[in-house]
């Protein structure tokens, strides 16, 4: 039986991962590489070391990246500054300041074999029914040089975007961009305002998403719903992709700003990035294609245009790897090691990360299913985006694994005020805590106050409208009539 569990790195979903294992009735210990909570939402000046730069601001709203049963506080800021998330966070007992490998008798036991460093340089072994891998896949950055021909003529200096922390080395500076993710597309915005000028190379092209939405609610509030999804089962991905980009276009033709990519708008995770459209709009940040290779301080692109003596290349790339629904390796002998987190959609990490370490923990306690029972079960993903899922079609597969998944049906017919909250608004992470293992009583209250958590850090000012005021219409009519009068 399944009681000591490692959990490996102690990020957002490490921390997801260490609580999981109490509520299953497991003690884990955490190992992670430094003396810190957060992984890589903690911000770490020294270089060789992954983290988030400086100024970063979270791209998912608060209401969806909390944990299930752990509502933000409401008066946080809907997109929160990194340090914010690391004072909602605390699950230190746990954790200590890595080599796994299968125990000698894996076959018979399915343990494992941690093996361990203290800062004196001392090696420590430690044995674990299971273990629980939270590296995530950005520890190491990867650099394709072999993608970009002359890289060795290069007078100017290279870096990922790994590497990162903020643009204090880019004042006055000629600097270019290569990739258009989310961090590229920050990195992009933040340098052009120091530095001399920016140009930001796409192969593909994206869509530019703004997190605030329609009526000024965070993007994901809007749009991440239950009835949104059941849209996009019965909708041919042409007429919504139609529908996506039109909207879109209709804020900045991409086309114009040369952002259009090849693909449809859902066929992709979009940049979410307000800034950038006004950036490229003021000539701060240039859009280029590929770069095709690279002549001293040269840059030749796909399209044969050059630009001379850059200073600064920023690269940004990504990793793929084989999982069980993105969960557990394939062909194991015994289902007691999980990677959680490992996954990218068009959600927070936080909740993706607390579903699979909720499964996994069952998985290990023996109470749910996993690849061993059925081997030919997989879940799909893009060959371009080996990481990314959708979110609502992930999250309701995984829960019913665990048999949380709430039942929209059970719901009609039981709590119809519930069942409009959890169709219509936003698919919070709380919605698998109504029901089966893990139930939370304090679910329900937090599905029908979440928009008053949205509203209660604006309100930092009362605002009169004439609408309430009584005598407000008549005040106005006898302005007009008055006015009319003295043209009399």
């Amino acid at each position: 039986m399944v009681h000591r569990v490692a959990v490996i790195g102690a990020g957002p979903s490490g921390l997801a991962s260490i609580k999981a294992c109490p509520d299953e009735g497991m003690v884990p210990t955490c190992f992670e590489c430094t003396i810190h909570l957060g992984g890589l939402w903690r911000f770490k000046a020294e270089p060789n070391r992954a983290s988030i730069y400086h100024s970063l601001t979270i791209n998912a709203s608060k209401e969806m990246m909390c944990y299930s049963d752990f509502p933000i506080p409401a008066d946080y800021p809907n997109y929160m500054h990194h340090s914010k998330i690391l004072k909602h966070l605390n699950l230190k007992q746990y954790l200590q300041t890595n080599l796994v490998r299968q125990r000698p008798d894996f076959s018979r036991t399915g343990q494992w074999e941690v093996v361990t460093e203290n800062r004196d340089g001392q090696e420590q072994r430690h044995v674990f029914d299971a273990v629980i891998c939270c590296s995530g896949h950005y520890t190491y950055p990867n650099l394709p040089l072999k993608d970009f021909p002359g890289i060795d003529t290069f007078e100017g200096k290279y870096f990922h975007s790994w590497d990162y922390k903020g643009p204090e080395d880019m004042h006055g500076k000629r600097v270019v961009v290569i990739g258009i993710g989310n961090s590229g597309g920050d990195i992009a915005v933040e340098s052009s305002r120091v530095a001399e000028q920016v140009w930001c190379t796409t192969r593909r092209g994206s869509w530019v998403i703004r997190q605030v939405s329609d009526n000024g609610l965070p993007v994901d509030m809007k749009y991440n719903t239950r009835f949104v999804h059941i849209l996009f089962q019965l909708l041919p991905m042409s007429i919504l992709n139609w529908i996506g980009e039109k909207k879109l276009n209709a804020m900045y033709d991409h086309t114009m700003y040369a952002l259009k990519p090849k693909h449809g708008f859902f066929n992709q995770m979009p940049v979410l990035n307000d800034d950038l459209p006004f950036r490229i709009l003021s000539g701060s940040v240039i859009i280029k294609p590929n770069v095709k290779e690279i002549r001293g301080s040269t840059m030749v692109f796909d399209d044969g245009s050059t630009v001379d003596t850059i200073v600064n290349a920023t690269y940004k790339s990504g990793h793929r790897i084989g999982l069980y629904k993105h969960v557990f390796p394939p062909n194991i002998e015994h289902p007691t090691l999980a990677v959680v987190g490992f996954i990218h959609g068009f959600g927070a990490i936080n909740i993706l990360a607390e579903m699979q370490a909720r499964w996994a923990t069952r998985v290990f306690k023996g109470d749910a299913a996993c690849f061993l029972i059925n081997p030919l079960h997989s879940f799909v993903t893009s060959k371009l985006a080996p990481l990314q899922v959708d979110y609502v079609t992930y999250m309701d597969d995984v829960a019913g694994e665990i048999g949380v998944r709430p039942s929209l049906l059970w719901l009609f017919f039981t709590n119809y005020p519930l069942f409009k909250k959890v169709l219509w608004e936003p698919a919070t992470s709380y919605q698998y805590r109504l029901m089966g293992p893990g139930k939370w009583e304090g679910a329900r209250r937090a599905i029908f106050t979440q928009f008053d958590r949205v509203n209660q850090p604006l309100k930092t000012r009362q605002c009169f409208s004439c609408l309430n005021k009584p005598m407000c219409w008549t005040s106005h009519l006898s302005v007009i009539l008055l006015s009319a009068f003295l043209k009399l």
